[in-house]
């Protein structure tokens, strides 16, 4: 779901760069009082394996990417403030390093992969529990991943037609349907490692979880 270089106008990348400053900003601060010690080697190793399921993608329409996020999983496990941090990092390193996805548009994907994800992960997974009176949990994180992928692209897609690379209904029709059958893979994967974590009880993501 990275956004190249050249696909933002001046406008957008700006406006997006600083947004995406503010909002890592902001979050390390959150972390940084809500973070735990026993919590830093698992959160590690989460990153870890969201940098290596996200360096497989593939191109669609746009030419832009698919691939698995991991924005709503991190979220789910150790809350949106550090899956923010967590997705930051791992995008900046990407760009940097992999030139997967451009530099000026560096904030834009915080933004849309990153903070969005993260936070409608997160939400939709609290919001579904709440009303499921905390039972089915794995299809509360299947439908929280699937939701969270989606709003990605759709936050990708409004930028490109803000930006006027391509017209609004062409990028949603590209982005959210494709990333509406991506977000199968994503809800299955984010379902499956989340509740084998979760089911064992261990500590650095059932404090999170029991009180995030």
């Amino acid at each position: 779901m990275h956004i190249p270089d050249g696909f933002l106008d001046t406008k957008a990348w700006a406006s997006t760069t600083v947004a995406g400053v503010a909002a890592v900003g902001y979050s390390l601060r959150r972390t940084k009082l809500a973070l735990q010690p026993r919590q830093v080697p698992m959160i590690a190793l989460m990153g870890a394996f969201v940098f290596a399921a996200q360096m497989l993608n593939f191109p669609i329409a746009g030419a832009t990417s698919g691939h698995f996020l991991g924005g709503a999983l991190t979220s789910i496990l150790f809350g949106p403030w550090i899956g923010t941090i967590v997705m930051a990092a791992v995008l900046v390193i990407q760009a940097l390093v992999f030139q997967d996805g451009g530099i000026t548009v560096l904030g834009a994907n915080i933004l849309c992969t990153g903070f969005i994800g993260c936070f409608v992960g997160y939400g939709a997974f609290k919001a579904g529990m709440t009303i499921m009176r905390g039972r089915g949990r794995a299809a509360v994180t299947f439908i929280a991943s699937w939701l969270s992928i989606v709003s990605a692209s759709a936050g990708v897609a409004l930028l490109l037609a803000w930006s006027g690379t391509f017209e609004l209904g062409l990028a949603l029709k590209a982005m959210v349907g494709w990333h509406s059958l991506i977000g199968i893979g994503e809800g299955v994967i984010t379902m499956l490692v989340a509740n084998y974590l979760l089911e064992r009880n261990m500590p650095a993501v059932k404090e999170v979880t029991q009180h995030g």
